[in-house]
């Protein structure tokens, strides 16, 4: 794990709302601390900088791991991982009530390699979507 200096992690905190920035959950509505991630790893060459940090819940952090790409479920091509700090969530996925739909070859492999729509994770989606605490604002 890279140390990130608390000024810049506080600074992601603020920038991302509180919200994972790729499922849209709220820090608020979690037990477990949300993490200061490396969109690009830093075993392929990211660097601990604000451009390249993102706020991401637990799930989203163990699912994507290292990973910068995946194969397009659908294409089987070679495919990014949406880049939350280049690209805008809403050109990637729409929400379906608690059911996060690719958009985009990017999307398409973040929903799959990311684990969006296990059934788990749509349960508490489902469950936030009833008490209005889904999506993050």
């Amino acid at each position: 794990m890279t140390y990130v200096p608390a000024k810049l992690r506080e600074l992601i905190i603020q920038r991302a709302g509180g919200c994972c920035e790729y499922c849209r959950v709220s820090q608020e509505s979690s037990d477990i601390s949300f993490q200061v991630e490396h969109i690009i790893a830093v075993s392929h060459g990211g660097k601990t900088v604000e451009n390249n940090l993102a706020l991401s819940c637990p799930r989203c952090n163990l699912f994507k791991g290292s990973n910068i790409a995946a194969a397009d479920p659908q294409t089987d091509e070679p495919t990014f991982l949406f880049h939350p700090r280049r690209q805008q969530w809403q050109d990637h996925f729409r929400l379906s009530g608690a059911i996060i739909e690719p958009l985009t070859s990017e999307g398409r492999a973040t929903v799959f390699v990311l684990h969006f729509n296990d059934q788990e994770r749509i349960d508490q989606r489902e469950l936030l979507l009833q008490f209005g605490q889904y999506p993050c604002a």
